[in-house]
């Protein structure tokens, strides 16, 4: 009973047996009356002709007579003469007769035909009968014969019906269970690690569309772990890289037997503490990746200008910038057109990731344009445009995954993680906003990020 299989077998089965007997007792129960009246008629049209033959033929022996048209009609025959006696003629040897009541037998006798009522035990008929002056009550009562057959052929029905029934239930639950059964094993497939699962069930109903959300979830599950297994090898590589270079150097300066200047030595030192701010970095950063796509996040939210928060930005950065005689320009509408409702923290980050990008692969003497517009009046869009080397259209589509690092010129950048454009991404994702990049290789690269202008409620990206 445990199998699904089984138990879809048993219940319909069960249903059918249910179902057709209920449905004869409810037919019988429904038509008792039109074959109770049915049989009346047949059994009156019957004796009829019984009469007519005994007038037209008057054979000598009565009871022979009676015996053979009993055999013919397949009708049980009772004569009841005036003086009580009562003559039977079964054509279905051993069955037992029932006595018919006397007042129905009376009101024969006295010339009135008779059909039985709710009154009377059995199914019968009465009719006057006269022979040789003498008058009888002839009673039809129906056969035991035509009730077996009819029985036996209803029972047939049934039988077929059922036989044939459950063979078409067999197949049909087998073809159901199957789908159900590959599922289940590819789910156990599933649990053990094996993400090389495809279903090939083609169909269009219900189990058809499970078997495909089975595919796809397999094909997610499966590129949720490459993604797993990459971010694991991309941050051992990320601390293994600087843990190298700290756990070298500072071997070096502490063996004593190894002479080492001091230009060297400070150098050495400098590059302990580069490493470890690099460490560092990441450690925060991934952080604030994981706090970021948690369910509790804070955020503050507040009304602020844009263009002023930005502008605060390209101050902070000038150091980079001016190092490299980068020119940095911005253009934003005049009046109130640069106000937002945003977590002042969240996007100041965000700002940072995309002109620190800039200016890092922007050459010398090169030009780094932010635009501040408002394509539509619930939206506020800030460009990012710089002439450096710009990203290979391969890549356009990867640079905002975890650790990805586009091409050789930004692979050997040793001063980031890869988490820059992951974090910005998620903050304006959970702005409601988006961030789109445009890049052309040697001519430069701009990231648009286009944020609702006002969030009337701010409850609805606060985790």
């Amino acid at each position: 009973m445990k199998s699904l299989y089984v138990r879809v077998v048993l219940t319909f089965l069960a249903a059918i047996v249910i179902s057709l007997i209920s449905s004869l007792l409810l037919a019988l129960a429904l038509f008792q009356n039109d074959l109770n009246a049915t049989g009346k008629n047949d059994m009156t049209a019957a004796g009829d002709r019984i009469i007519r033959v005994y007038e037209q033929t008057n054979p000598p022996d009565l009871d022979v007579f009676m015996n053979d048209m009993a055999e013919l009609v397949s009708y049980t025959l009772q004569l009841y003469d005036g003086n009580g006696g009562m003559n039977s003629y079964v054509p279905t040897k051993g069955k037992k007769v029932e006595a018919i009541n006397s007042e129905s037998v009376r009101m024969v006798l006295r010339g009135e035909p008779y059909r039985s009522q709710g009154k009377d035990n059995g199914t019968f008929v009465g009719l006057p009968f006269s022979s040789e002056g003498k008058h009888y009550a002839l009673i039809l009562q129906s056969s035991s014969k035509n009730e077996i057959t009819i029985f036996r052929l209803l029972f047939t029905i049934l039988f077929l019906m059922l036989a044939i029934g459950s063979l078409c239930i067999l197949i049909a639950g087998r073809y159901l269970v199957k789908p159900l059964q590959a599922m289940t094993e590819a789910t156990k497939r599933l649990a053990k690690g094996d993400f090389e699962v495809e279903l090939k069930i083609n169909r269009g109903d219900e189990l058809g569309t499970l078997s495909r959300s089975i595919n796809d979830m397999a094909r997610e599950i499966k590129q949720l772990e490459r993604m797993r297994q990459d971010f694991v090898s991309n941050v051992s590589h990320e601390i293994q890289s600087p843990l190298t270079s700290i756990s070298g150097f500072a071997k070096a300066l502490k063996d004593g037997n190894l002479f080492i200047a001091e230009d060297d030595r400070v150098q050495y030192l400098d590059i302990i503490v580069t490493e470890s701010d690099r460490l560092s970095r990441l450690s925060d950063n991934l952080l604030k990746l994981a706090s970021l796509e948690s369910d509790h996040h804070p955020f503050e939210m507040e009304s602020y200008k844009l263009d002023e928060q930005i502008r605060r930005v390209i101050v902070a950065c000038e150091p980079q910038w001016s190092a490299k005689r980068i020119r940095v320009d911005i253009e934003s509408p005049s009046g109130a057109g640069a106000r937002i409702t945003a977590d002042r923290d969240q996007l100041n980050q965000v700002w940072m990731n995309l002109l620190g990008n800039a200016i890092k692969f922007t050459p010398r003497a090169g030009q780094v344009l932010i635009a501040i517009s408002r394509p539509h009046p619930h939206e506020i869009a800030v460009a990012i445009s710089d002439s450096g080397i710009g990203i290979a259209p391969d890549d356009l589509s990867s640079i905002f995954e975890r650790f990805y690092k586009a091409d050789k010129s930004r692979a050997q950048d040793r001063s980031g993680n890869g988490l820059g454009l992951a974090i910005s991404h998620k903050i304006v994702a959970l702005h409601r906003g988006s961030i789109e990049v445009k890049s052309t290789v040697g001519l430069g690269t701009t990231f648009t990020v286009t944020l609702p202008a006002a969030l009337h409620n701010d409850s609805a990206i606060c985790k």
